[in-house]
């Protein structure tokens, strides 16, 4: 049977037809030319990693600042805590007894200059010496890398022990090399803050230096010898060139030894016997654990917690807040 050429041509239209009909996916989507759709999980796959670190700091921070703002709305004394009277609701009563008191306001300004020397200080130290490590050979920058390693790894309570007998009046061989006699350095009050805030640095300024350290090794060569061939001297070169591309790190050091400083503890207990004569080296965290341990008093003893927890946040989120103003990512 012969077929026209009509028909033929109809039936080979037909066929490609259903070919291409068959090449579509289902449901008539075209494929070509986009891009494939992320998985809808993705968004949430850094929360199922950080899942088990939320929940141990949920568990070792949320809930004791939870309890320590709970207590401080409170009447909460040692009656309190042996069961002979319930706890009763207190309010704001605990935060205006504690603004309301004097001795309060002298310990906190104390604490926020004490707090600030202390970061200056050991800002300044950390950095030269980080810096000092780039220029000295190997052996003499494995020997000072071990020896603040060494200060950094000293318990507190070990390391103001140990500024208490070299700086002791009558043992003690910095008086004997300074000629001061049976000097006290911690019957003064400014002597006293002075001596602690040397111990601060020493234990603290490792820290600095190690980070520090480790920024300027990752600062390409190049810009350091351009600056050198410039006549840059050694202080325009840090402020010029290694402090702007290091502030990243400088932010994180800095905001870590204010939360340091701001809440000191063993150094001002253990070397001015809990705060001087007459509480004339207090701050905030021994003024806290007085009033909450020494004199039973704990529910002002965390209305203490609560402030400086506040103050705290306040000094990081308006130190960020600049950061971001003057255009940095952090």
């Amino acid at each position: 049977m012969s077929v026209s050429p009509s028909s033929s041509g109809g039936a080979v239209r037909g066929r490609v037809t259903v070919r291409r009909g068959l090449s579509r996916p289902r449901g008539g989507s075209r494929t070509s030319g986009t891009a494939p759709r992320p998985f809808r999980g993705a968004a949430s796959t850094p929360w199922i990693y950080l899942a088990p670190a939320l929940v141990v700091l949920g568990g070792l921070l949320v809930y004791p600042v939870y309890q320590l703002g709970l207590i401080s709305f409170l009447e909460y004394t040692q009656a309190q805590v042996s069961g002979g009277e319930p706890a009763t609701f207190k309010g704001f009563g605990n935060y205006a007894e504690l603004f309301g008191d004097a001795q309060f306001w002298r310990v906190l300004l104390a604490t926020v200059v004490f707090a600030a020397a202390c970061v200056v200080s050991t800002l300044a130290v950390g950095c030269a010496l980080a810096v000092l490590l780039t220029r000295v050979r190997a052996l003499p920058r494995l020997a000072l890398m071990l020896a603040a390693l060494g200060a950094w790894a000293t318990p507190a309570v070990t390391g103001s022990t140990v500024w208490l007998l070299l700086f002791d009046p009558d043992f003690g061989p910095v008086n004997r090399m300074l000629g001061l006699g049976d000097h006290s350095w911690t019957y003064g009050r400014y002597s006293a803050f002075a001596l602690v805030l040397l111990e601060v640095v020493w234990c603290s300024f490792p820290f600095v230096m190690v980070t520090v350290y480790a920024g300027i090794r990752a600062v390409p060569s190049e810009v350091l010898e351009a600056a050198a061939l410039d006549g840059a001297s050694q202080w325009r070169v840090w402020r010029s060139v290694l402090a702007p591309m290091l502030r990243p790190i400088l932010v994180v050091v800095t905001i870590q030894s204010v939360i340091w400083d701001f809440k000191v503890f063993t150094q001002i207990y253990v070397m001015t016997g809990g705060g001087g004569i007459a509480g004339q080296n207090l701050v905030l965290n021994v003024y806290a654990y007085q009033k909450a341990f020494a004199s039973s008093q704990y529910s002002l003893g965390s209305a203490i917690g609560v402030v400086m927890l506040l103050i705290l946040l306040a000094v990081t989120l308006v130190y960020l807040r600049l950061l971001r103003r003057q255009g940095e990512e952090l």
